[in-house]
């Protein structure tokens, strides 16, 4: 029997991180956060010495990545996200190092790479698959769909209230700049481009608070996948 798979995708302040991983946790399913591999892929490559544009080597390294994501102990709590065995949660969410990610991301070599191990993290009971590809390319049988997006506008003010809860330094116009470039590389790459995936249902999240797009996506669950969210947890 197939596992199923909830794909949430959407360009970087969209809140899909956040959705994905509170759905995950209503559900009792488990959650693929395929960001965090490109994030991973570019830390440590710059850790090695590698040069960012050397595609070759770039894929062979995302092919040996030593990672791991362990659960937060809470559940509010955010997965640690290990590299080598040392916890980068924190490094993995500045600003260079997702620009960095999205132009390791643009690699077709590296996206192959990475295509199997994301792909190995369906496993009963079921998965929520948080990305910019997930619902077009990663797994394009998912029983459903979601493509979060909000205005640029927005998801500047909250990536910059993110980083100064983190204690990390930014910039808010600069932020503006950077993601506006980012979503232009991110949707006009040759490989795997940031787009809704035809059956996609998208969700303006740009007034809505995270409660209310959880909600949405719970009544989705419930109408295309039967499934119901677990009371009190998340």
């Amino acid at each position: 029997m197939t596992v199923p798979v909830i794909t949430v995708d959407g360009p970087g302040g969209s809140g899909k991180g956040t959705i994905s991983r509170m759905v995950a946790q209503r559900l009792g399913w488990h959650m693929l956060d395929s960001g965090a591999l490109y994030r991973l892929v570019a830390l440590g490559a710059l850790r090695h010495g590698l040069d960012l544009k050397d595609e070759a080597e770039l894929a062979d390294y995302a092919r040996q990545l030593d990672a791991d994501f362990r659960p937060g102990t809470s559940a509010d709590a955010e997965p640690a996200t290990l590299l080598e065995g040392e916890d980068v949660s924190l490094e993995l969410r500045t600003e260079t190092c997702g620009n960095d990610a999205s132009r390791v991301a643009a690699l077709p070599a590296v996206r192959a790479a990475l295509l199997d191990r994301q792909r190995a993290w369906r496993d009963a009971p079921g998965l929520v698959a948080d990305g910019r590809d997930m619902g077009t390319v990663v797994f394009p049988d998912a029983e459903l769909k979601i493509f979060l997006t909000a205005s640029v506008e927005e998801r500047a003010r909250r990536r910059y209230k993110q980083l100064k809860e983190k204690g990390i330094d930014g910039s808010l116009a600069g932020l503006l700049n950077e993601i506006a470039e980012r979503d232009r590389r991110d949707s006009q790459r040759a490989v795997a481009p940031l787009v809704p995936a035809d059956d996609a249902v998208v969700i303006d999240t740009s007034d809505l608070g995270i409660g209310e797009v959880v909600a949405r996506v719970g009544q989705l669950c419930r109408e295309r996948l039967g499934q119901e969210f677990v009371e009190g947890v998340g």
